[in-house]
């Protein structure tokens, strides 16, 4: 028998295995090190591997560790190495508006970037440069369509008003427990596909069907955080093998793949022409991924500071005592324009968005050598890593109470308008060129959400629950948010 010899690209990784073995042992030694010493939170600069056992054994706190053990003890800025990968993290807002406006050319996404989500290659979300511009255009014109943008109020109003409510209300009936994330997720798929689709997937109704094609959306999210803190190298073997969370991710890929040729389908059949597969993908996870991860820590927040809520359902009521009673209706659902003026609420979405941004870090590559503000040198095939969490902890951009939940300061001092805040010192949204273009649209929606909940309901936090966050490229919960309801009266 004629054996078919495999081809050389097959090996091509092989000079890479001796230094991919020696820093799995670097790493393992490391790691027994920091358990075993008395301040393993400290980092520690390994040779070879760098600060990477510290960062592991903090996974676990990950945006803490790089808030206050790196970037609060090094001016906001740091420069390390991990092999042979040389990585420059900051959250100083003059290093920011540098990388993200004034030399944004320099700073590309690049190509292993585009590796690390290729289910979504080729799409905004991914690309740079012309292809970038190109892009951002065609979601621009979507998105100022009027035509669109009364769709998106249309179908985030009745998911609102005839799925979310009338299970808020049967569960606050019931005396039932609630896991608000879950909830949260579920509308937000609910309204994205409706948008994009014209396909009511009901995930939210209450028999409560299992989402697999959200779960594969979060499996995405999960390891892709995998390969950004990963040596290349490793990665794309277990890809190739097949195996480990790269198994996993091959068949969150194949579903996700699966329910957008369904849907791409079902929308030739309603004549609504044929939209790249990848750019479907990024649609749905710029808008459920973000809301929905943004709104579970909104409620949460919100939970934890009544006074917050007693003064949204202060800014609530004139506007609501104006609407016409409609008979038979036991709760009040707020338009595109009755929000619109809600200027407190806006600030509370914002203070949320400062603490808790859902994509917490951003990564950049570099071109060519350039000097940052601080003074820092990155050089071409540096990665540069953004911690928006970082930012929004800072005492000398937010003062000293930082870390406190107040949406008053977002207000202007009669507390009638919001505070201008540079996207730099803010960047939940991006910044520059690549500032996000659904922004308003996203605000508006959150609006709607919240102020339905916070106006018809009581939310509280059950007790003996701990909030984490998941180790992925989203800041979503790891448990869930458990929750009791009560209907509120009128």
């Amino acid at each position: 028998m004629q054996h078919t010899p495999l081809p050389r690209m097959a090996f091509a990784f092989l000079p890479e295995l001796p230094i991919s073995i020696l820093v799995l042992l670097v790493v393992v030694l490391g790691l027994y090190y920091i358990k075993s010493s008395k301040n393993p939170l400290l980092p520690v600069d390994w040779p070879v591997v760098g600060i990477l056992p510290s960062l592991a054994i903090n996974l676990h706190r990950l945006h803490q560790y790089i808030a206050f053990d790196l970037l609060s003890r090094s001016g906001h800025s740091l420069k390390f190495a991990i092999a042979s990968i040389q990585i420059f993290l900051t959250c100083d807002p003059v290093n920011i508006q540098h990388i993200f406006t004034l030399n944004h050319t320099n700073y590309p996404k690049g190509e292993e970037f585009a590796d690390i989500f290729d289910v979504a290659r080729g799409s905004l979300f991914t690309v740079d440069g012309e292809p970038c511009r190109r892009e951002r255009t065609n979601y621009q014109g979507v998105l100022s369509s009027p035509r669109v943008v009364g769709l998106m109020n249309t179908c985030c109003r009745d998911k609102v008003e005839k799925g979310l409510l009338p299970f808020m209300a049967h569960m606050a009936l019931t005396n039932a427990h609630v896991d608000m994330n879950d909830l949260i997720m579920r509308l937000v798929f609910d309204m994205y596909a409706m948008t994009i689709f014209g396909v009511d997937t009901a995930f939210l109704s209450l028999d409560m069907p299992p989402v697999h094609v959200a779960d594969a959306m979060d499996t995405v999210m999960e390891v892709a955080f995998i390969r950004h803190i990963v040596p290349v190298f490793f990665w794309k073997v277990m890809r190739r093998l097949d195996i480990g969370p790269e198994r996993k991710l091959a068949a969150a890929q194949a579903v996700l793949r699966c329910f957008t040729m369904d849907m791409i389908m079902k929308r030739r059949g309603n004549d609504h022409g044929i939209v790249q597969e990848a750019t479907l993908i990024t649609y749905m996870i710029a808008g459920r991924d973000t809301i929905g991860t943004t709104l579970s820590w909104v409620i949460y927040n919100l939970a934890k500071n009544p006074h917050v809520v007693s003064s949204i359902h202060d800014e609530l009521a004139p506007i609501i005592s104006r609407k016409p009673s409609i008979a038979g209706a036991t709760m009040t659902m707020l338009d595109l324009d009755d929000v619109k003026a809600l200027v407190y609420l806006q600030a509370t979405l914002l203070e949320t968005l400062r603490l808790y941004p859902p994509i917490p870090i951003e990564r950049k590559s570099v071109v060519t050598t350039d000097v940052m503000p601080s003074g820092h040198e990155v050089c071409a095939r540096d990665i540069v890593l953004v911690s928006i969490y970082s930012i929004g902890r800072m005492e000398s951009v937010w003062g000293a109470n930082c870390r406190e939940y107040r949406p008053e300061r977002w207000l202007s001092e009669d507390g009638r308008q919001l505070r201008h805040v540079p996207s730099h010192k803010f960047l939940a949204f991006n910044s520059g060129p690549r500032l996000c273009l659904g922004k308003d649209i996203a605000i508006m929606q959150m609006k709607i959400i919240v102020a339905a909940i916070v106006w018809n309901f009581d939310v509280k936090v059950l007790d003996g629950q701990t909030i984490e966050t998941k180790l992925s490229c989203l800041l979503q919960m790891k448990n869930g948010l458990k929750v009791k309801l009560n209907k509120r009266e009128m």
